[in-house]
């Protein structure tokens, strides 16, 4: 019976999942925009594959980290945190 119990999913890991999905892709988005922003020497086209090529990889690393918060809360507002920290220069850029 006790064995049973401690297979369980524990009811955190739904929101930390779902904060690793959707938060995750969003700041991989917001670390590819970086990147375009932060390299200009590199060609248009080499550019443009390279950053599409680290979406993936970003929201991987982000997604298997968020099992590390303490909470489901925790990682969502970490996460979004995250996501204003890095979408703001982008937006900034974009308005100047």
């Amino acid at each position: 019976m006790r064995g049973r119990q401690s297979a369980r999913i524990r009811p955190d890991w739904w929101s930390k999942t779902l904060a690793g999905v959707v938060l995750g892709l969003t700041l991989a988005f917001a670390g590819s925009g970086l990147f375009l922003l932060l390299t200009p020497e590199l060609e248009g086209s080499v550019q443009a594959q390279l950053a599409m090529w680290l979406v993936m990889p970003l929201w991987m690393l982000v997604f298997s980290m968020c099992y590390f918060f303490r909470s489901g809360l925790h990682a969502w507002l970490c996460l979004g945190l995250a996501n204003l920290m890095c979408w703001s220069p982008l937006i900034i850029s974009r308005i100047l």
